[in-house]
């Protein structure tokens, strides 16, 4: 069970993978379009790789609150094979604003075994709050909360999109800092450091030009990871800058993450 608990940690940090770039700056033109999809596999290594799991991101453009936005959906699933054994289902949205990548309103639904959990987030940009909601649907509790934001502390797939949009002239030696990660609660920080470009080669897909980030998590988020663990992520060295490769140490073994599949992606990939 502890494992299929690791599985769950990684899809999360997937979700998070381009939180190792500096925070977003807007460029003319969107690092994404409509139609993009990435999909990942998810595996768990302790003297054997296993591939246990694999996660879907896809975007459409939706009317959301009056407004024109990117929907941004993301989804985790263990592989039917593994279903014996222990069911992982979990889905996440973002709704952006076409107009300046903000989002509007986020949303979970979270299936691990027999726990069931569903959460939104409504973000108010005028008085730069958001309204949390969260419930244990086996429990039943509603729970509540309502975060003061900065204009760069988003949810995580709000994140993952708007950093994509960092130009690449600013990924240089020495390039470092932090994000804020909003989650039901409370805001997180997590530190970041650019490790400098690399070749990364994927199993059945290719050789890739990346950047390589390492990305300390500063509090515990959860009982997987330690405080002061590191993991480390290969984002493509072009203009999409999607996450290639992600391997975060574990107390027992490593949780990995690599490209399966794209497709429409906006700009030419950096692949040989």
């Amino acid at each position: 069970m502890k494992m299929m608990r690791y599985i769950h940690k990684i899809a999360i940090l997937i979700v998070f993978l381009c939180y190792t770039v500096e925070t977003y700056s807007q460029t003319t033109e969107n690092a994404f379009s409509s139609g993009e999809k990435l999909i990942y596999v998810v595996s768990y290594s302790i003297g054997v790789k296993a591939d246990l799991a694999e996660v879907v991101f896809e975007v459409k453009e939706v009317k959301m609150k009056g407004s024109d936005t990117y929907h941004i959906n993301a989804v985790a699933q263990t592989y039917t094979s593994f279903n014996w054994f222990f069911i992982l289902r979990n889905e996440y949205s973002s709704w952006l604003r076409k107009e300046d990548l903000k989002p509007v309103y986020a949303e979970s639904n979270i299936r691990e075994g027999s726990y069931r959990k569903s959460a939104n987030m409504t973000y108010d940009w005028d008085k730069k709050i958001v309204n949390t909601w969260w419930k244990n649907l086996k429990i039943g509790t509603d729970n509540y909360r309502t975060l003061n934001l900065t204009d760069d502390s988003f949810d995580g797939l709000a994140l993952f999109f708007n950093l994509r949009n960092t130009p690449l002239e600013e990924v240089k030696d020495g390039f470092s800092g932090y994000i804020e990660l909003v989650l039901d609660d409370k805001v997180k920080r997590l530190e970041y450091k650019f490790l400098g470009r690399e070749e990364k080669t994927i199993s059945k897909v290719g050789k890739f030009n990346t950047l390589k980030f390492s990305c300390q998590l500063t509090t515990s988020v959860d009982e997987s990871f330690e405080d002061g663990s590191e993991f480390y992520l290969w984002l493509s060295d072009d203009e999409n800058k999607i996450p290639i490769y992600l391997e975060s140490p574990i107390r027992i073994g490593s949780v990995k993450a690599r490209i399966k599949k794209y497709s429409n992606l906006k700009h030419p990939i950096n692949k040989k």
